[in-house]
């Protein structure tokens, strides 16, 4: 097999050691906006218009959402720890239009509704800006759009294929070298309105600030332990008390959906994450990055990374690991390996930067399914809505779920609740003790395509052939 770019310019250990050394494990981004002491925990019995599971961006936007269409509800959000702690607090601050994963997944799977969920996501990420406006969030949110650099030779090709001159701009090595100095840099894509960068643990804040203001109630440290229906409502059980509502919005992510019926749909991926130091200027004028522009590669095991607006360089992805058991454990997110293997891509990427030090590392679990983008459902006589399975891409398309789901809770036939996308459900998961080596499997068929050109073998393709993929 063909070793890659990482492999063939890996960094010193000894380099390695010392960018790690003064790391600590905290999500920066939750650290930075810090968090709201005024929310208290839940007590009592309360009956409600709509009451919303999880106080991350789902059950955020389905908050805010729900007011501007209904200012007259009571809107109550229970939260099992604190708002925006899991995986809102937890990502790399990327706010993709794409409400599909990206052209080549969403044409394959809605080939006759693709042009429309498009253009939604498009519609969607400018309705985010305009709330970011007209809220007047401070959450650092910048429509500086995004760069997917190919570091192998046969990445190129890919660029050729998906370049229209308009989304997405072909830029050859020395022009996208102009704007990011990577010596991996062999040739982008760069796709000017079709991406924001923001601060992740700045914009549930700020959310979280909007939402109270409008009269959301929002609790924190108050977890759900069971969804039970009655003919009159849905009643939430607390250890607390209970919440009786007409309507519920259960926004739970990569945590056991209160609707057991789906909990196989998703399993919990933990994805990795450093955050340097600031760079200096002389660090920074050796990088350039003057546009700010969010950057991806091309491989199946891919990074993400961003800088932040006081120029530290967030670095992410590549490992995608999954636990026997489908278990969210705070015990994962220290992973020596993943997180030394991150920062020997990282000066691969940057050798200029050597010497530069990560003062964070986290990890967080994504809420995986088989079609790599949100499924929605319904229970309990469209009483329940439940979306999940956003797969990594959730910082934008979780507002396009908040609106699907209050027209489903609503018993409104609207043109979101005909798409395909909504009417239909990813194929499950197979049960323990199926699903660890299935994923592993997986895993292993992915690494080898990275290491012969992107070729996918036979299990890949017979997985894309069934609906049953995977993506890291």
């Amino acid at each position: 097999m063909n070793s890659t770019v990482f492999e063939r310019q890996p960094a010193s250990e000894s380099v390695i050691t010392h960018s790690l050394s003064p790391s600590v494990r905290k999500a920066f981004w939750l650290e930075d906006a810090g968090k709201d002491s005024s929310l208290t925990r839940f007590a009592g019995v309360v009956e409600c218009d709509l009451a919303i599971v999880g106080a991350g961006y789902t059950g955020l936007w389905t908050a805010i959402e729900a007011k501007r269409r209904h200012p007259q509800w009571r809107v109550v959000v229970l939260e099992a720890k604190e708002p925006g702690w899991a995986a809102s607090g937890r990502n790399g601050g990327f706010v993709e239009s794409t409400l599909t994963h990206g052209e080549s997944n969403g044409r394959q799977r809605y080939p006759n509704e693709y042009e429309v969920l498009d253009q939604a996501g498009l519609d969607n990420l400018d309705a985010i800006e305009a709330a970011v406006n007209e809220f007047g969030w401070d959450c650092d949110f910048w429509r500086v759009g995004s760069l997917a650099v190919a570091v192998e030779d046969h990445e190129l090709e890919w660029l050729d294929e998906s370049a229209d001159g308009e989304r997405e701009i072909r830029l050859d090595a020395d022009e996208v070298r102009s704007r990011v100095n990577s010596p991996t840099y062999l040739g982008a894509n760069f796709a000017p309105r079709d991406t924001a960068m923001v601060h992740p643990g700045k914009l549930a804040r700020e959310m979280l600030r909007s939402a109270k203001e409008m009269g959301v109630e929002v609790f924190r440290r108050s977890p759900v332990k069971a969804l039970d229906a009655t003919p009159e409502n849905i009643q939430l059980r607390l250890a607390s008390g209970v919440v009786r509502a007409k309507r519920v919005a259960l926004g739970t992510n990569a945590y056991p959906s209160l609707l057991k019926r789906y909990r196989l749909h998703t399993v919990p991926v933990y994805d990795y994450v450093l955050m340097s130091e600031p760079l200096t200027p002389e660090q920074k004028k050796d990088i350039g990055w003057e546009g700010r522009e969010g950057i991806a590669d091309l491989a199946n095991q891919f990074h993400y990374y961003r800088i932040t607006a006081d120029d530290r360089i967030l670095f992410g992805g590549y490992d995608a690991i999954y636990h026997f058991g489908g278990r969210v454990r705070a015990g994962y997110e220290e992973r020596e390996e993943s997180y030394r293997k991150l920062a020997s891509h990282f000066f691969t990427t940057f050798p200029q930067l050597e010497g530069v030090q990560f003062s964070h590392r986290w990890a967080g679990a994504i809420d995986t399914c088989s079609r790599f983008g949100a499924f929605f459902a319904t229970a309990h006589h469209n009483r329940v809505a439940y979306a999940a399975g956003f797969t990594g891409l959730g910082v934008a398309a979780t507002r396009f779920a908040a609106e699907v789901m209050l027209d489903q809770l609503e018993g409104e036939s609207t043109w979101r609740t005909e798409l395909e996308m909504v009417r239909s459900l990813p194929i499950p998961f197979p049960p323990e003790p199926l699903c660890y080596p299935a994923v592993q499997l997986t895993r292993a068929a992915l690494n080898r395509a990275d290491h012969r050109e992107g070729k996918r073998g036979l299990f890949l393709r017979t997985l894309d052939a069934v609906g049953l993929g995977f993506d890291s």
